[in-house]
């Protein structure tokens, strides 16, 4: 038995484990490295089937990337609006939401890529296997 077949969990997982690595590299060596934290969860998107399913993996493979800012991976909030519950909550949401974004992007991505081969391979056929008199 198959537990949802719609979904690619190598992907997702590859995709998650890539983001959070990006991440732990950022903190460990050099800043630059935060924003390549985004190819994992483009690639959790593009390995899904339809837009949804890419969505709904972008924001599942952004957890780790939460998990290691909430530890202070990503610098830490010292005072203000985002030392409260409510400023907690947001940034939560904001990086869920922007995973969701960005595993959305990748999900497109492959539906154009898919489309434009099947183009290719159309335009490829014309002419072919007729009899020429």
């Amino acid at each position: 038995m198959e537990i949802l077949p719609d979904v690619n969990f190598k992907a997702l997982i590859f995709g998650a484990a890539i983001a959070g690595a990006f991440i732990l590299f950022g903190y460990q060596y050099w800043d630059w490295f935060y924003p390549f934290a985004a190819i994992g969860l483009l690639y959790a998107g593009y390995g899904q089937k339809d837009l949804l399913f890419g969505t709904v993996a972008g924001a599942f493979a952004s957890t780790p990337i939460l998990a290691l800012t909430l530890q202070g991976y990503m610098g830490t909030f010292e005072e203000g609006f985002f030392t409260t519950e409510t400023g907690i909550m947001t940034v939560a949401l904001i990086i869920l939401i922007i995973g969701a974004f960005v595993g959305f992007v990748g999900a497109w991505t492959k539906r154009s890529r898919v489309k434009a081969l099947e183009e290719y391979e159309k335009k490829q056929n014309i002419g072919k296997k007729k009899k020429k008199k």
